[in-house]
């Protein structure tokens, strides 16, 4: 090669390099905070900036500007992409806000009632759809089964792939609900997934048409979508990740389509936009968002504290309206502060994040608490929930603690706990090794070590305790009453309930084998896990099914937290 055509290679190299270089846009900083706050909020997510890893967006909103927006780790880990401030995550559950403002704005239009009543829109439901109205849907007490707890009970992984029309056949099928529409609050994504499912009737068009148009063409939000096509390309999009056992992270992205419970893919800056226009009613009215951020009550007269999309509470003494969200890979949580005019947005792209700590502990730098008088002492001296973050700890003597150990049942969720003593300390057990330490703010009332909201456990008695309740804010009060597990089946018992049963509502068979001196469950077919007995006639099988035989053990009801009492009659 002459010296000639060297120099023109080389000169074209070059050209090419700079002409791509300013292609590629640099991601605008924020930051209007001080060096030493800034590098307090850095310090938040020290586990989390780190090379080879996926990570997180943060953005912090105060008077309508950003004053400090970041991100920590990567957005591609095969392209070495970093995370910033325009970088595109799917935001899971945190979506469900953009499903009700679509409602809501539909409802302004005089285009649906929010009283309307599910089976007008879609007849085929069983007649309970005659008693579920919109309103139900938006604050989670319609009572409808949630329809991914329905595809995991039906044997779909993670990685299988189903449709909108599966998903309206499972619902369509099922013949009962949790509970009557307004006597609890369980949250569901099919009742999410129904108002996406509505705006499309109402409106003769997707409902990430509809969004695009009303919601996100007009507030600028340029970089936000309803994703309803897994296989569309998004610029600046972050990949999704989960740990590895062995160590490293392992690509956790989804094929669904299904949007309305989750599905909204967007930016640290176009979130801001979004807060923006709770304060601007030139697009979206006072009226709309009073409707968005406005609390019901239960048929009992019980408080829910879950709006539209939203859940509206107390932080600190500061008002709160947020929403998390978690899905495959990614997690998301938005606190915005509306007295205070300040928000914290973090959107994570690995599957073990915990972006509500991590707001939480933005939140902190920037927050000084509300100090309201309250008294420690509750009613039987117990401690209350306005008062936890006052309460002191107090010291119990071991021989105390121990007459608290044993295995509880709660009925209504339908989960067993035990509580355990753990180094002088005691420890509320979910199973799995999912433990959490309690610390005595009282002789009968234990506060949790470690969550950010106040979780009290209380005693019926200390003496001689036979129940437990454990309270958390904007969950209710859940009752726990002990008993004597049973650990190993006889050969009787497993001959008993072992059998193939069939349920009409999933169109599925479990199957219960003998294998090594036990039971396992089989699932058309295909093994899941083994069976562990909790007490008679009732099992527990992968950590979160609960079974309850009836006593001639010709048929059982199987329940998994968003799914109660599915019926199945053996064969």
């Amino acid at each position: 090669m002459t010296s000639k055509s060297i120099f023109l290679s080389v000169f074209l190299v070059f050209a090419f390099a700079k002409a791509v270089s300013g292609q590629i846009k640099t991601p605008p900083t924020y930051t209007t905070i001080s060096p030493q706050l800034a590098a307090q909020v850095d310090s938040v997510f020290i586990d989390t900036d780190k090379a080879d890893h996926p990570g997180a967006a943060l953005g912090i909103f105060k008077d309508g500007e950003i004053i400090y927006a970041k991100g920590y780790g990567y957005a591609n880990l095969e392209y070495d992409i970093p995370i910033s401030s325009t970088s595109v995550f799917r935001i899971a559950s945190t979506s469900k806000q953009f499903t009700a403002a679509c409602i809501v704005l539909l409802a302004q239009q005089g285009k649906l009632s929010l009283d309307t009543t599910l089976d007008t829109f879609f007849p085929a439901f069983p007649s309970y759809a005659k008693t579920i109205t919109v309103r139900h849907l938006l604050n989670h007490t319609s009572g409808i089964r949630d329809y991914l707890v329905l595809a995991s009970l039906s044997g779909l992984g993670d990685e299988d792939f189903y449709e909108d029309k599966d998903v309206m056949k499972w619902l369509i099928n099922q013949k009962e609900l949790n509970f009557n529409p307004g006597d609890e609050h369980l949250y569901s994504n099919s009742g999410y997934w129904l108002l996406g499912q509505i705006v499309q009737e109402v409106t003769k068009t997707t409902m990430a048409e509809y969004a695009m148009k009303e919601i996100f063409k007009p507030l600028g939000m340029n970089n936000t979508h309803f994703h309803n096509d897994y296989t569309a390309i998004v610029k600046n999009r972050a990949s999704g990740y989960y740990p590895k056992r062995e160590g490293g992270f392992q690509i956790s992205m989804t094929t669904l389509n299904m949007i309305g419970d989750g599905g909204i893919f967007t930016t640290i800056e176009d979130l801001k936009k979004w807060d923006d226009a709770y304060y601007d009613s030139k697009i979206l009215t006072a009226d709309f968002w009073k409707t968005m951020t406005t609390t019901t009550i239960l048929n009992d007269g019980t408080p829910n504290e879950y709006a539209s999309g939203l859940e509206v509470g107390e932080y600190d003494g500061h008002k709160i309206i947020s929403h998390g969200g978690a899905f495959a890979g990614f997690r998301a949580q938005k606190f915005q502060f509306p007295d205070d005019h300040f928000t914290v947005v973090v959107l994570a792209n690995r599957g073990d994040a915990n972006p509500n700590e991590l707001a939480s502990n933005v939140t902190d730098l920037f927050l000084d608490p509300i100090e309201k008088p309250a008294s420690n002492e509750g009613a039987n001296g117990t401690v209350s929930n306005s008062a936890f973050a006052k309460a002191k700890p107090i010291q119990l003597p071991l021989s105390d603690l121990k007459k608290l150990e044993g295995s509880y049942w709660g009925g209504d969720s339908k989960i067993s706990r035990n509580l355990t003593i753990v180094n002088d300390t005691l420890v509320y057990d979910r199973g799995r090794g999912r433990v959490t330490k309690m610390e005595p703010i009282s002789k009968n009332t234990f506060r949790w070590i470690g969550p950010d909201i106040p979780i009290i456990l209380t005693l019926d008695n200390p003496n001689s305790p036979s129940s437990f309740t454990l309270e958390i804010p904007g969950q209710g009060v859940s009752s726990f009453q002990k008993y004597e597990p049973i650990t190993q089946l006889t050969p009787e018992q497993i001959q008993q309930y072992g059998g193939d049963y069939y349920s009409k509502e999933l169109d599925v068979t479990y199957t219960f084998k003998k294998e090594d001196n036990g039971l396992m469950l089989y699932i058309n077919g295909e093994s899941l896990a083994a069976v562990e007995p909790i007490m008679k006639d009732r099992f527990n099988v992968a950590g979160y099914i609960i079974f309850d035989f009836a006593k001639d053990q010709q048929e059982f009801r199987a329940s998994a937290g968003r799914v109660q009492n599915m019926h199945f009659i053996k064969k």
